[in-house]
């Protein structure tokens, strides 16, 4: 293989890893994407907290004045704001954009809509048990991109397998157990992602992965979102319906279109 010596540690630390976590170089956008979220939920939310100039601790204690009821209307509305803006998918690129490219590829295919979880302290109602996502179909050439708005730690966080422990857990689902089942097999050797704001993540989605109650004392707020190869296969979600293509080059668009003459 054609490797720069950083290209092959990258290269090496994300297949025995599993994930990167890296610094984001365009701080100022990072930092208005955060305000449009903390200005929408303002918007929306009739109560006033102490510290609400502040946007970190705003979100951190968001559970203080967003009533559960009311969180998941309050995120599917902010999701449809967010991708609504038709700079918000395209600056989330550029945030991993240089990873993405030595990781993936150059020719990417990209998630339509950019998704946003909100876990509230010792909430049960928005957990993701263990998991891979190409268990539910998906290709298994995808990696997700993970983008957090406040420092996520422990339990605020979400935990990944690594990969020289694939063996247990296939070991467990020979033995057809449930995925919590498993979890409470596999528990102590989970790694738990550490990662602040300001720093992104790209990990393996073929890892089984997932999250627990938030026992901490904050809310987290995280967004993912989806990116393959164009030309790798394609699980259940397709081109056109789930991905869109979002650096296709000249040659390959010539080469697509390309009608061999009539003889």
């Amino acid at each position: 293989m054609f490797q720069t010596k950083e290209e092959k540690n990258i290269f090496d630390d994300y297949v025995k890893k599993g994930y990167l976590i890296f610094n984001i170089k365009d701080q100022k956008k990072l930092n208005l994407l955060r305000t449009n979220v903390v200005k929408f939920i303002k918007k929306n939310s009739k109560k006033i907290i102490s510290n609400s100039n502040n946007e970190e601790k705003y979100l951190n204690n968001s559970h203080q004045f967003i009533e559960k009821k009311n969180r998941n209307n309050l995120r599917l509305n902010l999701i449809n704001h967010l991708n609504s803006d038709k700079h918000f998918r395209l600056n989330y690129y550029n945030f991993a954009k240089e990873y993405l490219e030595k990781i993936v590829g150059n020719e990417l295919a990209m998630q339509q809509r950019i998704n946003l979880s909100i876990q509230f302290p010792k909430d049960n109602s928005s957990l993701l048990p263990l998991h891979s996502d190409t268990w539910a179909g998906d290709s298994p050439f995808e990696t997700v991109v993970w983008l957090p708005l406040v420092n996520c730690f422990k339990s605020k966080s979400m935990y990944i397998i690594p990969p020289n422990k694939m063996k247990l857990v296939n070991s467990l689902i020979k033995k057809k157990m449930t995925t919590d089942q498993m979890f409470l097999k596999i528990k102590k050797h989970v790694t738990w992602i550490k990662i602040n704001y300001g720093q992104i993540l790209i990990f393996n989605q073929n890892l089984p992965h997932g999250n627990i109650v938030n026992k901490e004392k904050e809310t987290r707020f995280s967004f993912n979102c989806r990116f393959k190869s164009i030309f790798a296969p394609y699980g259940d979600k397709k081109i056109g319906e789930f991905f869109d293509p979002i650096t296709l080059k000249p040659a390959s668009k010539i080469g697509m279109i390309y009608k061999y003459p009539e003889i």
